[in-house]
C-alpha cells in the first residue's frame, strides 16, 4: 500500500478490524520508510449490475433509485425508512447472487412489489398502479381483488 505522506510502497498492518457492520475491513498501517500511520479500508469488489429498461436502454443498478421509488409508494404511510432500506438491500443481494449481470427492470419491479406487499398493502397498490400502468378502474379493481383473495 502506497504511503500517502512519502509515497513509499511498503507498509505494515498494525491493526485490522471489521467496519460498517462487517461490509469492510479497516486497517491501520505504518509506513516502513517514514514511520507515519494511515488508515485504509478494504471492501469486496462487486461487479456492476446492469438494468435493462423497458425501452431497451441499459443503465447501472442504483439502490438509491430503488429506495426512492419505494419511498414514493410509501408516502404518508407508516412504513419505517429502515424497513425500506432492508428491503432494498435484500433485493440488491438477491440480484447480486445471480450469475447474470444484466437484469430487466420488470424483474426488479416484481421484486419490489413482493417486498411492498409484505410491508404495506396501500404502498403495494400504489407502486403496482404505476409499475403495471393501470389503464382504467377495472385493472385497478382486478389488482385489489387479487390482493384480497391472497389474504383469505
Amino acid at each position: 500500500m502506497k504511503c500517502p505522506f512519502c509515497g513509499h510502497l511498503e507498509s505494515r498492518v498494525i491493526d485490522s478490524r471489521p467496519a460498517e457492520e462487517g461490509a469492510t475491513i479497516r486497517r491501520r498501517r505504518e509506513c516502513m520508510a517514514c514511520g507515519k500511520r494511515f488508515t485504509t479500508y478494504e471492501i469486496i469488489e462487486r461487479l456492476p449490475l446492469v438494468v435493462i429498461k423497458r425501452d431497451g436502454s441499459r443503465q447501472t443498478f442504483d439502490k438509491v433509485k430503488l429506495i426512492n421509488g419505494m419511498l414514493r409508494a410509501c408516502e404518508k404511510r407508516p412504513v419505517p425508512m429502515l424497513a425500506l432500506q432492508n428491503a432494498a438491500g435484500e433485493i440488491e443481494q438477491e440480484l447480486q447472487n445471480r450469475l447474470d449481470r444484466e437484469v430487466s427492470s420488470t424483474e426488479i419491479g416484481e421484486l419490489v412489489m413482493s417486498k411492498l406487499k409484505d410491508l404495506d398493502e396501500v404502498a403495494y397498490v400504489r407502486f403496482a398502479s404505476v409499475y403495471r400502468q393501470f389503464k382504467d378502474i377495472n385493472t385497478f379493481m382486478d389488482e385489489l381483488n387479487k390482493l384480497l383473495s391472497d389474504k383469505m
